[in-house]
């Protein structure tokens, strides 16, 4: 259809650029302001599509909802509002090209004037001024603070040192691309600062951007500092509105020499359970011998105080078949179901949560809005979904386990050697799996855990029978480490054949023997459940952080053991984390 008479006059009299366009998306007609949008001497009869690479279809939606389209043409930003013309269908439509450019950029530059909060802690200060003498302690603390200050006049921050071990800066949103393309090179630059400790200086780092006022991002960046230091320091955390992005996280976690803390714990433990009515103790989902050790080393902890507790368990998998036959015949446990928990919730009922602090990931996700009080005793690395407003959480990602958490909680909670020896044995047990038998993330403290539990009549040789499995799941590891990939850069991948109850051990098994395997510094395993989902388990040597990896999954672990669930196949996933590394490398 052409353009009308009414039409025509219409476009000479609007004072900005417009437009006619017809129901098959040519332009009929236009004014001579339409020059400052395109370039071009005549449009008529073009395709507005192809000028513009907005639809007609997208149009007359916009025309009915008043969502506006924009393009940048010419220099310049435009805002594109459309109206139908005509009471009787098929009737044309007018397009007008509002210039926002000056809006636009005083909208960038208001954007990148916003001010955002850093706050930076020196990881382990106590430890690190405990194992240096005095003069190099001072050197040290120069060169720490020379460093910092440095980047703070890069980025033009204004910076205050609040404490001996913590900084804040406050400095334009401009300058946090530049941080973030360097993947906060800071990092690495105070990493390289030679100190006379057993482990290398390092910083965490919560950067807090978008807040409504000061408070508000001061508040997010305090939020992002928590999770540095929950997910053991090393890195930085940026958290923006709902996002959050982690950088760095390249060393292990240092192990805290002082057991103060669990002692506090204890302690606190100890009065929450005896103001308890009632007690419940969950792990996560399909539970390892890791969960299931804490657990029945927390119900001891709650014996000792005179007060039993219920387990809760919907499931139990081959690899704890044989343990939690001897817990069901001893009769000394409660193990209840997720739906019998929810019925004896009330808000008197303490719930210990071990071995997760994530609600997805929980046996009964349904039973923390039931209960009065929470307390979360997990070695995990912090992640951004942590269960929040618990009453006690005492998450440390140093530690090998929740076992090893749990034991030493249990040498501050009342009689010497009051453990049983099926319990001694499920801890020993689950330090044991963690660790891959002492091999990876194992510290001092693991070691005493350990003994601790042996001398309290663990039998190495009864853990080793948990720990067996049967010939047909021999078969299918054997199969999966023989069709191992081997990649050039030091990634072992596999694929677990068929569908498996315990799909999630076997992968471990398969990733922890690759491991051995010369020139393989990281490897990758995947395979389905019995539920159909793809379940992937992740392994390093300490160069590769695989939590990273399995985060972008929506897994999660530690820097050396991670895994995930996800719904594509295991092939598409492994193909999926070769490009994750890919890109992390660039």
């Amino acid at each position: 259809m052409s353009e009308t008479i009414f039409e025509k006059k219409l476009t000479e009299s609007v004072p900005f650029p417009m437009c006619v366009v017809d129901q098959k998306g040519k332009i009929v007609g236009f004014n001579s302001r339409i020059s400052d949008v395109f370039i071009y001497d005549e449009i008529t009869g073009s395709d507005f599509f192809a000028l513009t690479g907005i639809r007609i279809d997208d149009l007359m939606t916009a025309a009915e909802t008043d969502v506006y389209r924009t393009i940048e043409r010419n220099g310049k930003k435009f805002r594109l509002f459309s109206s139908l013309n005509g009471t009787a269908p098929p009737s044309n439509m007018l397009v007008y090209f509002y210039d926002i450019t000056r809006y636009e950029s005083l909208k960038e530059t208001y954007e990148e004037e916003r001010t955002c909060v850093c706050i930076i802690r020196i990881d382990n200060y106590d430890e690190l001024i405990a194992s240096t003498l005095p003069d190099m302690r001072m050197q040290i603390s120069t060169q720490v603070d020379k460093t910092i200050r440095k980047w703070a006049s890069d980025i033009r921050a204004s910076i205050i040192n609040n404490k001996s071990d913590e900084y804040v800066m406050y400095f334009q949103h401009s300058y946090l691309k530049g941080m973030v393309d360097s993947r906060f090179a800071i990092l690495d630059e105070i990493r390289q600062i030679e100190t006379e400790a057993d482990f290398p200086m390092s910083l965490s780092i919560g950067v807090g951007n978008g807040g409504e006022t000061i408070l508000e991002t001061e508040e997010a960046a305090s939020a992002a500092l928590d999770l540095a230091l929950g997910r053991g320091g090393d890195q930085a955390v940026v958290k923006r509105y709902n996002q959050i992005d982690y950088y760095g996280g390249k060393l292990q976690t240092v192990e805290k020499t002082n057991k103060g803390k669990s002692r506090v714990i204890a302690h606190i433990l100890r009065q929450m359970i005896e103001d308890a009515g009632r007690i419940m103790i969950m792990g996560h989902t399909n539970p390892d011998m890791d969960c299931f050790g804490a657990a029945l080393g927390m119900a001891r902890v709650c014996k000792m105080q005179g007060k039993e507790a219920h387990i809760v368990l919907d499931e139990v998998n081959d690899s704890l078949r044989v343990i939690y036959k001897q817990a069901k015949e001893s009769s000394k446990y409660s193990f209840i179901s997720g739906e019998r928990a929810q019925e004896l919730a009330e808000d008197d009922t303490l719930l210990i949560i071990v071995d997760t602090h994530r609600p997805g990931y929980l046996t009964c996700r349904p039973l923390i809005d039931k209960v009065g009080k929470i307390a979360i005793i997990d070695h995990h690395r912090r992640a951004a979904d942590a269960i929040r407003d618990a009453d006690l959480s005492y998450i440390e990602s140093y530690a090998s386990s929740a076992s090893e958490l749990v034991s030493e909680i249990l040498q501050y909670s009342g009689r010497k050697r009051a453990l049983s020896k099926l319990e001694a044995e499920a801890l020993l047990g689950g330090i044991t799996i963690d660790t891959n038998r002492f091999a990876v993330k194992t510290g001092v403290r693991t070691f005493e855990a350990a003994a601790w539990l042996r001398r309290s009549g663990a039998d190495t040789t009864e853990v080793k029978r948990f720990f067996q499995t049967d010939m047909d799941a021999f078969r299918v590891r054997a199969r999966s480490i023989a069709a191992a990939q081997l990649h050039d850069n030091g990634i072992a991948t596999s694929v677990c054949e068929g569908y498996n109850r315990d799909a999630q051990i076997i992968n471990s098994q398969v990733a922890d023997e690759l491991l051995n395997i010369k020139g393989v510094r990281a490897s990758f395993v995947a395979s389905r459940n019995d539920a159909g989902k793809t379940v992937v388990s992740a392994r390093s040597l300490g160069a590769l952080n695989v939590q990273v990896i399995m985060e972008k999954l929506g897994g999660g672990g530690h820097l050396t053991t991670a895994g995930a669930q996800v719904e594509e196949s295991p092939e598409e996933v492994l193909e999926l984390i070769k490009h994750i590394i890919s890109e992390e490398k660039e």
